[in-house]
């Protein structure tokens, strides 16, 4: 075992249990084979899901494993309009399971989400009944206030590269807090405690994953 697993493991032990302490439901697993056998355990067949943008789902397998196992998937990818993919989204917020991943999570267990259309930090706070998230270690930070600087300078111009829009992140690679029509930053989300217990289940993942 590498120094950076052994802190991997010593600091995920530590955030499972900030995480339960906030009515989450928490898990640490040490690789990207292990966080999609835990999310599949936690989703029953036949369940409604959906997600929004999120690399970390799409590097574990998980959105595969959905589409090609025993559920009802809505996937806002698969419209063929503009007016189809928001009814899409806008059916996601109803779904069973929702899937996604965190810009940034303290070690006090505070996760932070930075959104354009916030379909996503949306169904976050509330919608779907179960929210699953697969979170690498590379996004967890000291504090809140260290959570909020990397959602916005390092995840939001990351996230910008793959879209077609005209924004300073886009161009520069560093945030500018623009008020741009294309702005990727929209909503800020800080979700501190989950009223309902569970809601969110956190897997872990001693590995980096997504932006």
């Amino acid at each position: 075992m590498t120094v950076k697993e052994m802190r991997d493991s010593l600091r995920g032990e530590q955030l499972v249990k900030a995480l339960k302490s906030r009515n989450m439901e928490a898990y640490l697993v040490d690789t990207k084979e292990d966080a999609l056998k835990k999310a599949l355990e936690l989703i029953p067949a036949e369940s409604s899901v959906g997600w929004g943008g999120s690399a970390s789902i799409e590097e574990i397998g998980l959105k595969d494993a959905i589409k090609n196992g025993n559920y009802t998937v809505i996937d806002r990818e698969q419209s063929s309009s503009k007016e189809e993919a928001e009814k899409l989204m806008r059916d996601i917020f109803f779904c069973d399971y929702f899937l996604a991943s965190s810009n940034a999570v303290s070690e006090d267990g505070v996760l932070v989400n930075i959104d354009g259309n916030s379909n996503r930090v949306a169904a976050l706070c509330y919608g779907p009944k179960h929210v699953v998230m697969i979170i690498g270690m590379n996004k967890v930070v000291k504090s809140v206030e260290d959570a909020m600087s990397r959602a916005r300078n390092t995840a939001a111009p990351l996230n910008a590269q793959r879209f077609d829009i005209d924004t300073p992140c886009k161009k520069t690679g560093c945030c500018y807090d623009c008020k741009k029509p294309d702005t990727v930053c929209c909503q800020i989300l800080i979700t501190r405690y989950s009223r309902h217990v569970g809601r969110i289940k956190v897997i872990l993942v001693k590995e980096d994953l997504g932006f």
